[in-house]
């Protein structure tokens, strides 16, 4: 296996096209891949990756994550969706490689991870420390290598067999191991508080069991004041009458639910809630993010 530093559940592909930024694969002579059009869309939000993308030179596409990272060094998630909303902020974002898929009319998917690795060194190198940089790999051993991540502060590893071929999905071909549990949630209301910042006491979280929603707990950590602000104005817009899940919290605001957020937490109590959360920023839909599910593992 081959140990590769993790980043926050925030995928993107990058079609590279010379002289022109980012194109849609659709448009190439192959009709192998499947054009991921609205994560290209995002992609003109972070300028300077876009930049950085064009000077690489070929067409190509890279399997990779974009990121902020905070004073030490490490991916904040909050940080990014800030960024994603500023040009200016947008400029911290680093796009960090750790897979080549495509490259020059030639569909490496086939081939195994660490011949693609090295046709990815060839393309970034390592000492490279622009918008595009390569993702660390380290081949370790496993047990060190994550006691000395979750020592650093790092959200966990990505484990990946060396001889395994691209393919699409959590078919064990790799493994993402988390220090701090790390998932997507709906938020279906609110309980107000004049003391807290933005008005906003705790949320109040969904996840699916099967098709229905059932209430897992509420997060009153991790909120920054401007962002609680925000926060409460959009949950204000989707106010309803209905709650989407019984609710026995007396004052609490119920809300259609629409709006994802990520969420860290410990583990999960006896009675199906979590433990420890804390409120880490939003998910768009665009982004696909996926809610949890009870009863199997979140991918």
């Amino acid at each position: 296996m081959s140990a590769v530093r993790s980043a926050p559940p925030f995928l993107l592909q990058f079609c590279l096209k010379e002289k022109s930024g980012l194109v849609d694969p659709a448009q190439e002579p192959t009709d192998q891949f499947v054009a991921l059009k609205r994560r290209l869309r995002r992609a003109a939000r972070i300028p300077s990756i876009a930049q950085a993308a064009s000077s690489l030179g070929g067409t190509i596409i890279l399997g990779g994550e974009a990121v902020v990272l905070d004073e030490q060094g490490r991916c904040d998630f909050g940080a990014l969706q800030q960024a994603l909303g500023s040009k200016r902020s947008a400029d911290e974002s680093i796009f960090f490689a750790f897979d080549v898929l495509y490259l020059d009319e030639h569909d490496l998917r086939r081939m195994g991870f660490s011949e693609r690795r090295q046709m990815l060194e060839s393309i970034v190198p390592a000492d490279s420390f622009g918008a595009i940089r390569l993702s660390e790999a380290i081949e370790a051993d496993g047990d060190e290598l994550f006691e000395s991540v979750c020592e650093h502060g790092l959200e966990g590893l990505i484990a990946k067999m060396l001889d395994a071929p691209y393919r699409s999905g959590h078919l064990g071909d790799w493994l993402k191991i988390k220090c701090v549990q790390s998932d997507s949630f709906f938020i279906i209301g609110y309980e107000p508080s004049a003391a807290a910042l933005g008005g906003i006491g705790r949320v109040l979280l969904a996840a699916y069991r099967g098709n229905d929603l059932v209430y897992v707990g509420g997060v009153g950590t991790g909120f920054k004041e401007r962002q609680a602000i925000r926060l409460r104005q959009d949950l204000d817009r989707i106010k309803t009458a209905k709650p989407p899940v019984e609710l026995k919290r007396q004052g609490a605001i119920r809300v259609q639910p629409t709006f994802i957020a990520e969420i860290e937490y410990r583990a999960w109590t006896h009675d199906g809630k979590l433990r420890h959360p804390s409120y880490k920023g939003p998910r768009e839909r665009q982004d696909n993010a996926t809610v949890y599910r009870i009863g199997r593992e979140s991918t």
